[in-house]
């Protein structure tokens, strides 16, 4: 399936959020994600389904100063 990760099209196997995190590399990665512009809290990620063209974002904390 062809989704949009972070602006980039992708083509991945998972058929669901964290799934594709994980396929993704951030399968133990603290972040937020967004699915076609709306939050998606972890617990909520193994069910919420990924279609053909979703828009997902992953964005990771930022440490600093």
């Amino acid at each position: 399936m062809k989704i949009e990760v972070n602006g980039e099209r992708r083509d991945i196997k998972a058929t669901n959020v964290a799934d594709a995190l994980a396929e993704l590399g951030w399968g133990d990665a603290r972040v937020a994600t967004a699915l076609n512009g709306d939050f998606l809290p972890k617990t909520a990620r193994a069910g919420t389904a990924l279609s053909d063209g979703d828009r997902l974002e992953v964005l990771a904390p930022m440490q600093g100063g």
